[in-house]
Protein backbone atom coordinates (compact mmCIF):
# COMPACT_ATOMS: atom_id res chain seq x y z
CA UNK A 1 0.00 0.00 0.00
CA UNK A 2 1.41 3.38 -0.97
CA UNK A 3 1.71 6.15 1.57
CA UNK A 4 -0.89 8.39 -0.04
CA UNK A 5 -2.32 11.66 1.22
CA UNK A 6 -5.61 9.87 1.91
CA UNK A 7 -3.89 7.25 4.06
CA UNK A 8 -2.02 9.91 6.03
CA UNK A 9 -5.15 12.00 6.59
CA UNK A 10 -7.15 8.97 7.72
CA UNK A 11 -4.46 7.71 10.13
CA UNK A 12 -4.64 8.24 13.86
CA UNK A 13 -2.83 11.31 15.21
CA UNK A 14 -2.73 11.62 18.97
CA UNK A 15 -0.81 12.96 21.97
CA UNK A 16 1.40 10.12 23.21
CA UNK A 17 2.51 9.59 26.84
CA UNK A 18 5.61 11.71 26.22
CA UNK A 19 3.31 14.61 25.29
CA UNK A 20 4.40 14.35 21.67
CA UNK A 21 2.00 14.70 18.76
CA UNK A 22 2.38 11.27 17.12
CA UNK A 23 1.21 9.99 13.72
CA UNK A 24 0.38 6.26 13.64
CA UNK A 25 1.33 4.61 10.33
CA UNK A 26 1.99 1.09 11.63
CA UNK A 27 1.39 -2.07 9.67
CA UNK A 28 0.28 -0.79 6.24
CA UNK A 29 3.00 -2.57 4.20
CA UNK A 30 4.15 0.86 2.98
CA UNK A 31 7.08 0.43 0.53
CA UNK A 32 8.43 3.99 0.67
CA UNK A 33 8.11 7.26 2.56
CA UNK A 34 6.31 9.91 0.52
CA UNK A 35 3.65 12.64 0.72
CA UNK A 36 4.47 13.51 4.34
CA UNK A 37 4.03 17.17 3.57
CA UNK A 38 0.26 16.75 3.99
CA UNK A 39 0.65 15.34 7.50
CA UNK A 40 1.23 18.65 9.19
CA UNK A 41 3.63 19.13 12.11
CA UNK A 42 4.27 16.09 14.32
CA UNK A 43 6.80 15.28 17.04
CA UNK A 44 6.80 11.52 16.40
CA UNK A 45 5.90 9.15 13.56
CA UNK A 46 5.42 5.41 13.95
CA UNK A 47 6.33 3.46 10.78
CA UNK A 48 6.69 0.09 12.54
CA UNK A 49 5.83 -3.04 10.53
CA UNK A 50 5.99 -1.76 6.97
CA UNK A 51 8.14 -2.56 3.91
CA UNK A 52 10.20 0.65 3.70
CA UNK A 53 13.58 0.07 2.00
CA UNK A 54 15.17 3.52 2.13
CA UNK A 55 14.95 5.91 5.10
CA UNK A 56 14.56 9.33 3.54
CA UNK A 57 12.31 11.59 1.47
CA UNK A 58 11.14 13.67 4.44
CA UNK A 59 10.06 17.27 4.00
CA UNK A 60 11.68 19.78 6.33
CA UNK A 61 10.35 18.67 9.72
CA UNK A 62 12.12 20.45 12.59
CA UNK A 63 9.51 19.26 15.12
CA UNK A 64 10.16 15.55 14.66
CA UNK A 65 11.98 14.10 17.68
CA UNK A 66 11.07 10.41 17.45
CA UNK A 67 10.94 7.93 14.53
CA UNK A 68 9.88 4.32 15.08
CA UNK A 69 10.84 2.12 12.11
CA UNK A 70 11.28 -1.37 13.52
CA UNK A 71 10.54 -4.36 11.30
CA UNK A 72 10.87 -2.74 7.90
CA UNK A 73 13.35 -3.56 5.09
CA UNK A 74 15.59 -0.50 5.39
CA UNK A 75 19.00 -1.05 3.84
CA UNK A 76 20.01 2.56 3.25
CA UNK A 77 19.66 6.01 4.83
CA UNK A 78 19.61 9.10 2.63
CA UNK A 79 22.67 11.33 3.25
CA UNK A 80 20.55 14.50 3.46
CA UNK A 81 18.10 13.12 6.02
CA UNK A 82 19.65 15.02 8.99
CA UNK A 83 18.96 18.27 7.16
CA UNK A 84 15.26 17.41 6.91
CA UNK A 85 14.79 16.29 10.53
CA UNK A 86 17.55 18.16 12.41
CA UNK A 87 16.09 17.70 15.90
CA UNK A 88 15.71 13.91 15.86
CA UNK A 89 16.50 12.41 19.28
CA UNK A 90 15.02 8.90 19.29
CA UNK A 91 15.47 6.51 16.37
CA UNK A 92 14.36 2.86 16.38
CA UNK A 93 15.64 0.88 13.38
CA UNK A 94 15.50 -2.62 14.85
CA UNK A 95 14.92 -5.58 12.52
CA UNK A 96 15.94 -3.98 9.23
CA UNK A 97 18.57 -4.71 6.55
CA UNK A 98 21.42 -2.32 7.34
CA UNK A 99 24.55 -4.35 6.61
CA UNK A 100 27.75 -2.27 6.55
CA UNK A 101 29.26 -0.07 9.27
CA UNK A 102 29.78 2.78 6.81
CA UNK A 103 26.04 2.75 6.06
CA UNK A 104 25.54 4.11 9.59
CA UNK A 105 27.84 7.12 9.20
CA UNK A 106 24.98 9.45 8.26
CA UNK A 107 23.55 8.95 11.76
CA UNK A 108 26.46 10.97 13.12
CA UNK A 109 25.04 14.05 11.43
CA UNK A 110 22.02 14.08 13.77
CA UNK A 111 23.30 16.59 16.29
CA UNK A 112 20.69 15.73 18.94
CA UNK A 113 20.37 11.96 18.55
CA UNK A 114 20.56 10.35 22.02
CA UNK A 115 18.62 7.04 21.77
CA UNK A 116 19.41 4.65 18.91
CA UNK A 117 18.22 1.06 18.39
CA UNK A 118 19.77 -1.09 15.64
CA UNK A 119 19.24 -4.60 17.03
CA UNK A 120 18.58 -7.42 14.58
CA UNK A 121 20.29 -5.73 11.63
CA UNK A 122 23.11 -7.60 9.84
CA UNK A 123 25.48 -4.75 10.68
CA UNK A 124 25.31 -5.57 14.40
CA UNK A 125 27.26 -8.77 13.69
CA UNK A 126 30.21 -6.80 12.31
CA UNK A 127 33.42 -6.65 14.33
CA UNK A 128 33.68 -3.43 16.37
CA UNK A 129 30.04 -2.56 15.58
CA UNK A 130 29.25 -0.87 18.87
CA UNK A 131 32.53 1.04 18.99
CA UNK A 132 32.02 2.27 15.42
CA UNK A 133 28.55 3.64 16.16
CA UNK A 134 29.80 5.45 19.27
CA UNK A 135 32.74 6.88 17.34
CA UNK A 136 30.56 8.15 14.50
CA UNK A 137 27.64 9.22 16.73
CA UNK A 138 29.13 11.02 19.75
CA UNK A 139 25.75 12.32 20.98
CA UNK A 140 24.22 8.84 21.40
CA UNK A 141 23.75 8.00 25.10
CA UNK A 142 21.75 4.77 24.76
CA UNK A 143 22.59 2.24 22.04
CA UNK A 144 20.49 -0.91 21.65
CA UNK A 145 18.86 -0.45 25.06
CA UNK A 146 22.23 -0.15 26.82
CA UNK A 147 23.71 3.00 28.31
CA UNK A 148 26.96 4.12 26.69
CA UNK A 149 30.00 4.00 28.99
CA UNK A 150 32.98 6.33 28.93
CA UNK A 151 35.27 3.31 28.62
CA UNK A 152 33.51 2.38 25.39
CA UNK A 153 34.02 5.84 23.92
CA UNK A 154 37.71 5.74 24.88
CA UNK A 155 38.11 2.33 23.25
CA UNK A 156 36.40 3.63 20.11
CA UNK A 157 38.95 6.45 19.87
CA UNK A 158 41.79 3.96 20.30
CA UNK A 159 40.45 1.89 17.41
CA UNK A 160 39.42 4.63 15.02
CA UNK A 161 41.16 7.86 15.98
CA UNK A 162 40.58 10.98 18.04
CA UNK A 163 38.24 12.36 15.37
CA UNK A 164 36.81 11.56 11.94
CA UNK A 165 39.22 14.10 10.47
CA UNK A 166 42.18 11.96 11.62
CA UNK A 167 41.01 8.34 11.21
CA UNK A 168 43.19 5.34 11.83
CA UNK A 169 43.94 2.90 9.00
CA UNK A 170 41.18 0.62 10.29
CA UNK A 171 38.66 3.47 10.26
CA UNK A 172 39.65 4.45 6.71
CA UNK A 173 39.09 0.88 5.53
CA UNK A 174 35.62 0.75 7.10
CA UNK A 175 34.67 4.14 5.65
CA UNK A 176 35.33 2.82 2.17
CA UNK A 177 32.98 -0.16 2.48
CA UNK A 178 29.33 0.60 1.87
CA UNK A 179 26.57 -1.75 0.85
CA UNK A 180 25.16 -1.65 -2.68
CA UNK A 181 21.78 -0.77 -1.16
CA UNK A 182 23.12 2.63 -0.12
CA UNK A 183 23.29 3.67 -3.78
CA UNK A 184 19.70 2.73 -4.58
CA UNK A 185 17.36 5.44 -5.76
CA UNK A 186 14.40 5.99 -3.45
CA UNK A 187 11.87 5.94 -6.29
CA UNK A 188 13.29 2.74 -7.77
CA UNK A 189 13.29 1.07 -4.37
CA UNK A 190 9.70 2.10 -3.81
CA UNK A 191 8.58 0.59 -7.10
CA UNK A 192 10.45 -2.64 -6.46
CA UNK A 193 8.98 -2.98 -2.98
CA UNK A 194 5.49 -2.24 -4.19
CA UNK A 195 5.79 -4.82 -6.96
CA UNK A 196 7.34 -7.55 -4.84
CA UNK A 197 5.13 -7.02 -1.83
CA UNK A 198 8.05 -7.72 0.50
CA UNK A 199 8.51 -10.24 3.27
CA UNK A 200 6.03 -10.43 6.09
CA UNK A 201 7.14 -8.70 9.26
CA UNK A 202 7.70 -10.62 12.46
CA UNK A 203 4.56 -9.11 13.88
CA UNK A 204 2.57 -10.39 10.91
CA UNK A 205 3.90 -13.88 11.53
CA UNK A 206 2.58 -13.74 15.08
CA UNK A 207 -0.93 -13.93 13.56
CA UNK A 208 -2.65 -11.51 15.92
CA UNK A 209 -6.41 -11.29 15.95
CA UNK A 210 -7.99 -7.89 15.44
CA UNK A 211 -8.68 -7.65 19.19
CA UNK A 212 -5.09 -8.55 20.07
CA UNK A 213 -3.70 -6.06 17.59
CA UNK A 214 -5.92 -3.31 19.02
CA UNK A 215 -4.88 -4.26 22.53
CA UNK A 216 -1.22 -4.04 21.52
CA UNK A 217 -1.75 -0.60 19.97
CA UNK A 218 -3.46 0.56 23.16
CA UNK A 219 -0.55 -0.67 25.29
CA UNK A 220 1.91 1.28 23.14
CA UNK A 221 -0.22 4.43 23.27
CA UNK A 222 -0.58 4.19 27.06
CA UNK A 223 3.10 3.54 27.72
CA UNK A 224 4.31 6.17 30.18
CA UNK A 225 7.90 6.44 28.94
CA UNK A 226 10.09 5.89 25.88
CA UNK A 227 11.74 3.00 27.76
CA UNK A 228 8.34 1.28 28.08
CA UNK A 229 7.69 1.72 24.36
CA UNK A 230 11.13 0.29 23.56
CA UNK A 231 10.48 -2.66 25.92
CA UNK A 232 7.30 -3.50 24.02
CA UNK A 233 9.11 -3.13 20.69
CA UNK A 234 11.92 -5.41 21.88
CA UNK A 235 9.49 -8.15 22.88
CA UNK A 236 7.94 -8.07 19.41
CA UNK A 237 11.36 -8.13 17.73
CA UNK A 238 12.10 -11.35 19.60
CA UNK A 239 8.80 -12.87 18.46
CA UNK A 240 7.21 -12.59 21.90
CA UNK A 241 3.89 -10.98 22.75
CA UNK A 242 3.98 -8.71 25.81
CA UNK A 243 1.85 -9.91 28.76
CA UNK A 244 -1.80 -8.89 28.49
CA UNK A 245 -2.00 -9.07 24.69
CA UNK A 246 -3.41 -12.55 24.22
CA UNK A 247 -7.22 -12.61 24.26
CA UNK A 248 -8.64 -15.38 26.44
CA UNK A 249 -10.78 -17.73 24.34
CA UNK A 250 -13.34 -18.31 27.08
CA UNK A 251 -13.76 -14.61 27.58
CA UNK A 252 -14.29 -14.18 23.85
CA UNK A 253 -16.98 -16.86 23.80
CA UNK A 254 -18.84 -15.16 26.63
Amino acid sequence: MRLTADLINSSLSYLNPLKERELDLRGHRIPAIENLGVAGPHDAIDFTDNDIQVLGNFPLSPRIRTLLLARNRIGAIQPNLPNAIPNLRNLVLASNNLSELADLDVLGKFARLTHLVLTDNPVTKKEHYRYWVLWRCPTVRFLDYQKVKDAERNRAKELFGASAEEPTELASQIMGTKSKTSTFDVTASSAAAAGAGGEKSKLSRLKLTDKERKRLQEMIKKADSLEEIIRLEKALEEGRLPPGIMVDNDAMEE
